[in-house]
């Protein structure tokens, strides 16, 4: 027998779930176990550390694939604001096709944010930081540009910092004697993540916020694009073409609800940290250097105190 296409996979759950409403990491999740023959391969690359970063590719991938997914069963149908996006299927009603590419066609002319007027950029912050504290179990601080030395004068810290910077401790739950040997081997023990935060992205200013957060997130293992509204499919795509180029991920941030956050393009890991850029920015920025300092002492003793972690300053 012929094996379903993803695209068919996730048709075939909607159709079978009439009416049920699905995320795409609802959706992911429901596949990858139901054909996990089909997905052995895939997620045996070494590309994925664990099950989430597979997940991960999977959701942006029915993401990349939604035009697909419509065009097999006139049935289903999609929200795509507010985010998450969801899908589900009707037995009774049919999509127009005319009308559904008019609304899309409108999309793209118009700007849709879940919560512009309604939160600062600045306030965004400490959103992030829960969101990756509870979602994500990493360890976090805030990067403050005001506390920077400017010691190349006016424009020369331009795009050099990251507003959020976090830990991920990966051999914090390993055993001792595999820790030591990973340790004297000079393998990895902890990830570096780096974070630009915008609080909207549009026609006007995504491909500069994208190389903004390429210039000041490059030296991270992982390196994220952070919004609350993305106001076009026209800008996904642009998104999608500039995240595969450049390995920068994208992370719709829900203000209201942190938990139900989504991580829509994953970013491309780094084995390696830049350490000739961190000190660039070590030199150059107060808050960035303490940063570093907590990486250094988890390094040298293996223990993170929650009271350095996951606050914003002053």
């Amino acid at each position: 027998m012929q094996k379903l296409t993803q695209s068919h996979k996730v048709a075939k759950l909607l159709k079978d779930n009439p009416d049920q409403k699905f995320s795409a990491r609802q959706i992911a999740e429901q596949i990858t176990e139901k054909y996990s023959d089909d997905y052995q391969e895939k997620r045996q690359n070494p590309r994925f550390e664990n099950d989430k970063s597979f997940i991960q590719q999977i959701v942006a991938e029915i993401g990349a694939q939604k035009d697909q997914i419509l065009k097999i069963d006139n049935h289903i149908f999609w929200q795509d604001k507010p985010r998450p996006r969801i899908y589900w299927y009707d037995p009774i009603n049919t999509v127009d096709t005319n009308i559904q590419n008019e609304q899309e066609n409108l999309e793209d002319e118009e700007v849709v944010s879940i919560t512009k007027n309604k939160i600062s950029e600045q306030e965004l912050y400490s959103v992030l930081i829960d969101y990756l504290k509870n979602e994500q179990k990493l360890y976090c601080q805030r990067i403050d540009e005001k506390r920077s030395r400017n010691t190349y004068g006016g424009g020369g810290n331009q795009w050099l910092h990251p507003d959020i910077v976090a830990i991920q401790p990966i051999d914090k739950e390993w055993n001792e004697l595999i820790r030591t040997c990973v340790k004297h081997g000079s393998g990895q023990s902890v990830r570096l993540w780096s974070f630009e935060v915008k609080k909207e992205l549009n026609g006007s200013n995504t491909r500069k916020c994208f190389f903004q957060a390429v210039s000041n997130s490059s030296w991270a293992n992982e390196g994220y694009l952070v919004t609350t509204s993305i106001s076009s499919n026209i800008v996904e795509q642009e998104l999608r073409m500039l995240s595969a180029l450049h390995g920068i991920g994208v992370i719709l941030l829900n203000s209201e609800n942190p938990s139900e956050s989504e991580i829509l393009l994953p970013a491309r890991s780094r084995a390696e940290v830049d350490w000739q850029s961190v000190d660039r920015i070590v030199k150059e920025n107060e808050d960035f250097k303490d940063f570093i300092e907590l990486v250094s002492t988890y390094y040298q003793t293996g223990r993170i105190r929650s009271r350095d972690w996951n606050k914003i300053k002053g």
